[in-house]
């Protein structure tokens, strides 16, 4: 979707909002919606001033702001809210928050349907939320000007409240007037100068806190009504295996299990509850005929992308003769970068509640991707899309695991419930999802880079293998172009490293294995920032100089990482003494339009059988995000993103043996736990730029900082992960 196309959508349904006439003219009903003044008298009274697509205004003085996105615990049911009460001069204590319905009203601008990914939220809707609230709050003032028999320009508005000299109303007072009034074009409107934002910019508590903290929030495990069955089901233990035949008896002999029936992802066991639908579910007997990739094997995969990153590779950027340059070098560095297949592991179990009936299918979900879900349902049903309601519930945690292109969850979850004629929440287990779901792939990186005689770049030569996550997709016509997955090499092919080199070549390999992946949380820049910053630090270390200064060399030109660089520096007081035993590193990666610099401060402790075990106990972090909506938000989402990483560096490995999944639950795929988790220090620079992302940017910088601080400590360079120390190290080089 083009950007004139973007406009045209935008205009097109906040003008079609005003007609509040049952729902848009693109034929979904939007709630509240409908023609105010068509209503007898004691309704209209207390229906909703509904503006446009994204909020309603009720009687009651409630600001209720329907979210296009979904909250994942990134923090959009505030920070959206936050865009609409600014322009609207809203009370924020009125405001609440819904996930909107799935319908094209509420299309993403970037994905061109309704979605959450890509850290695009708060970037992607920041004029359009603005304009909703600019659009409702003329509404308002009109209607005050006619109540009050005064101009438009003797009119202010302040806290929910318009005011003319000393006559004042509550917005929803006026909700009434307002809602017979025609919507203004949005070319007319004028939004607030950013010098006289009271809302954008502050640090505010998020909406949804007191809801997950009373346990009030709804999931979508959560869901339960009266009828509501629940399965499991039965999936291959090999990717790609199939159902030679299988035996219900001693499935269907345990107490609560309805039936079992076969789906195209397995077979299903159909309970009254989950626990009997788990232990009929164990009782199955099932044979497999495992298919072409029951000799998987992660040794033999690692062996395979390291000979293929030996090699060319299809070009991702190049210029010059980098083979003549690096043979003029006066000193070549080589390294390879190994990074394995992670699970997202978010810590709500997948699940999908279905309820189908003639003409109308109930999805009960929390899904980043509504439309496809939608498209899904409908296709499987027989029933259009807009027969299709889906219910976004709170997500427990996302990563892009719940922004499947090829929608498995709803998929499977339909099936099982055509199958069984009955109302059924299909629930995976924490151990179905770690074997047998969605994963970022496995990449190798090897590198070589010339230096001049200054201890510069003057040649970069380096080739990256591992899977395509677009390929197969619906995205693939836009983001793969000559055969190179542009999310492979983000971070990388546009690194400002390689911006001004003469003579550069990054290629790639993408081949295929039969394991399905995913985007998982900072997509390619996962494994690039890794491989790029412990990259940046071996050049520092060959050129004999300090991290810091190497960098800001290098980044002369580039404001942004420059800024962020030295705010993380002087924050983190590099270059001063440490306790003994403990080093500093430092890394600086831009993904998803953000710059983000941290500096890690570790030490290593050793166990009583010799290996090292390291220990991060400081993070400071600088970003620059453009302009800051929610200060505390972003805080927080760096916090999450410095967890999540950090988590995945220490600990996360998905490994294959004789085609099947090793890992299975958190015992031996752990995340992050409380006392490994570092004290973090987040510093946001101060920017005037457009908004940019914050949900991911916070992932990819810390695993190359703490490896690089290790290698300041003890002279052990990690050129792997998850990290593993060798049980003796090299004598300590000099400390950053």
């Amino acid at each position: 979707m083009n950007a004139e196309t973007n406009n045209n959508s935008r205009r097109q349904f906040l003008k079609a909002g005003a007609v509040l006439g049952g729902g848009l003219a693109i034929g979904c009903v939007i709630p509240g919606a409908r023609r105010l003044a068509a209503q007898p008298a004691a309704a209209a009274a207390v229906a909703p001033f509904v503006p446009n697509a994204f909020l309603r205004i009720g009687a009651d003085d409630s600001v209720t702001v329907l979210l296009s996105h979904s909250e994942m615990g990134q923090g959009i049911w505030t920070t959206l809210p936050m865009l609409i009460a600014e322009e609207l001069d809203a009370d924020w204590s009125t405001i609440k928050a819904e996930h909107a319905p799935a319908a094209p009203a509420f299309f993403s601008p970037v994905f061109g349907m309704q979605g959450t990914g890509g850290s695009t939220s708060t970037a992607s809707e920041f004029d359009r939320y603005r304009q909703a609230g600019a659009a409702a709050r003329a509404m308002l003032v009109q209607a005050a000007a006619t109540r009050f028999n005064v101009p438009v320009a003797d009119i202010r508005t302040e806290n929910g409240e318009v005011i003319a000299g000393t006559q004042r109303v509550r917005y929803g007072a006026l909700a009434d007037d307002a809602g017979k009034l025609q919507a203004p074009d949005p070319a007319t409107l004028t939004l607030k100068d950013p010098k006289d934002w009271k809302i954008i910019g502050k640090p505010t508590k998020r909406l949804d806190s007191p809801e997950k903290i009373t346990g009030r929030a709804q999931f979508g495990m959560d869901v339960q009504f009266e009828g509501l069955l629940t399965a499991m089901v039965a999936r291959a233990p090999v990717f790609g295996a199939t159902v030679k035949s299988f035996d219900a008896t001693a499935a269907k002999a345990v107490a609560g299990v309805r039936n079992v029936v076969q789906v195209p992802t397995g077979v299903a066991v159909i309970a009254d509850h989950y626990w009997a639908a788990k232990l009929g579910r164990d009782a199955l007997q099932v044979e497999w005929d495992l298919g072409p990739n029951a000799s998987l094997d992660s040794a033999a995969l690692r062996k395979q992308f390291s000979e293929l990153a030996s090699t060319p590779g299809l070009p991702a950027a190049q210029a010059g003769d980098v083979v003549a340059a690096l043979s003029k070098a006066a000193k070549v560095v080589e390294a390879e970068y190994a990074m394995p297949y992670l699970a997202h592991a978010p810590m709500e179990p997948l699940n999908c509640t279905v309820k189908i009936s003639p003409d109308k299918c109930e999805l009960w979900i929390g899904t980043q991707f509504q439309t496809l879900e939608q498209g899904t349902a409908a296709q499987i049903t027989g029933l259009k899309p807009e027969q299709v309601f889906v219910n976004t519930t709170f997500l427990g945690g996302g990563f892009g695991r719940r922004a499947n292109p090829h929608p498995d969850i709803v998929f499977e979850a339909v099936h099982v419930a055509k199958a069984a004629n009955a109302p059924v929440k299909t629930v995976w287990s924490r151990e179905d999802d770690v074997q047998g779901g969605f994963y970022r792939p496995a990449f190798v990186h090897k590198a070589k880079v010339g230096l001049d005689a200054q201890g510069k770049p003057m040649a970069w030569q380096h080739v990256l293998a591992g899977q395509s996550i677009i390929a197969g997709t619906p995205f693939e016509a836009f983001m793969v172009k000559d055969g190179v997955d542009a999310t492979s090499v983000e971070g990388v092919a546009d690194s400002p490293y390689l911006a001004e080199l003469a003579d550069k070549r990054v290629g790639l390999h993408s081949p295929k294995t039969g394991i399905p992946v995913l985007w998982w949380r900072s997509v390619g820049h996962s494994h690039t920032a890794f491989a790029m910053e412990s990259l940046i630090d071996e050049l520092a270390h060959a050129a004999g100089t300090d991290p810091l200064e190497y960098r800001r060399g290098l980044l002369a030109t580039h404001a942004r990482h420059l800024a962020v660089l030295n705010l993380a520096a002087e924050k983190a007081g590099w270059g001063s003494p440490l306790e003994k035993g403990r080093a500093r590193g430092i890394a600086v990666h831009e993904s998803f339009g953000s710059v983000v610099a941290q500096v890690a401060e570790v030490s290593v402790d050793t166990t009583p059988q010799g290996t090292g075990v390291i220990k991060v106990h400081r993070v400071v972090c600088a970003v620059d995000c453009g302009v800051a909506v929610n200060p505390a938000g972003i805080a927080a989402q760096m916090e999450s993103g410095i967890a999540y990483g950090l988590g995945a560096a220490l600990h996360g490995r998905i490994s294959f043996r004789d085609g099947r999944v090793v890992e299975s639950n958190f015992h031996d795929y752990p995340s992050l736990r409380m006392d490994e988790m570092p004290a973090v220090d987040v510093h946001i620079v101060p920017s005037t730029a457009k908004s940019s992302g914050v949900g991911e940017p916070g992932t990819p910088p810390i695993a190359p900082a703490v490896a690089n601080a290790v290698f300041a400590l003890n002279g052990q360079r990690l050129r792997e992960l998850p990290f593993q120390l060798a049980a003796q190290t090299p004598a300590a080089p000099a400390k950053a």
